[in-house]
């Protein structure tokens, strides 16, 4: 059975909207960052539930929080600065509520998985690094009608999921970013930003890696 609530968390910028999902005996913490807020991006984009619910069906809390001026969250959007430090209260309520001894994985969508990126860098900093990341539709380089997005470096066995045809986020620019980390990328053929009629293609792709990893720990 799994809990479900609304919470609203004291954030640097004012209240941070926050939606849980949580299993009885959760395994692990998952964080899970929407698209661009000032283009109608907000935690019940599909990329983002879907990805929730695929870390419910692995035993993870799901949190959705709403970046700076969406929903209830308070303040302003801040191009992806504030938005971290918000990031950082969510990440840090959730290891007191749910167990500071839970894997923490961080997923995001466009905008969101730049955040994350930035996310878990500081978290590497700090000791306290996230087990995992799951980046689809990646916003990196140049964005036409957007900005240009320096993307953090992120660890080797990141799961980066990209469409063929993003007309939003290049798949170039993502090539471009992942090609000096030897960074794989999958690529979903015909998936337009949105994953439009493909979106369980990404919730396949992220059980088969935790179904390849639980092989190799028995191994």
């Amino acid at each position: 059975m799994t809990h479900k609530e609304r919470v609203l968390l004291d954030g640097p910028a004012g209240h941070i909207e926050v939606f849980v999902e949580a299993p009885e005996a959760p395994t692990g913490i998952a964080l899970i960052a929407h698209p661009h807020p000032l283009y109608g991006g907000t935690a019940d984009n599909k990329v983002v539930t879907t990805l929730a619910r695929t870390f419910r069906e692995l035993g993870c809390v799901a949190l959705r929080p709403n970046f700076r001026g969406v929903g209830a969250s308070e303040g302003e959007h801040d191009h992806g600065v504030g938005e971290t430090e918000d990031l950082l209260v969510v990440h840090s309520w959730a290891r007191q509520r749910f167990g500071a001894g839970l894997p923490v994985y961080l997923a995001g969508f466009s905008f969101g998985a730049y955040v994350v990126t930035r996310l878990a860098q500081k978290l590497a900093t700090v000791g306290d690094p996230a087990q995992r990341l799951v980046l689809v539709g990646t916003a990196a380089g140049f964005i036409e009608g957007l900005r240009r997005y320096e993307t953090a470096a992120v660890p080797p066995e990141t799961i980066v999921i990209h469409g063929a045809k993003d007309e939003t986020v290049p798949l170039a620019n993502v090539l471009a970013w992942a090609e000096p980390l030897d960074l794989p990328v999958v690529v979903i053929p015909g998936a337009d930003h949105f994953f439009h009629r493909r979106l369980h293609l990404i919730r396949d792709i992220v059980r088969r890696q935790w179904a390849a990893d639980g092989a190799l720990r028995k191994s």
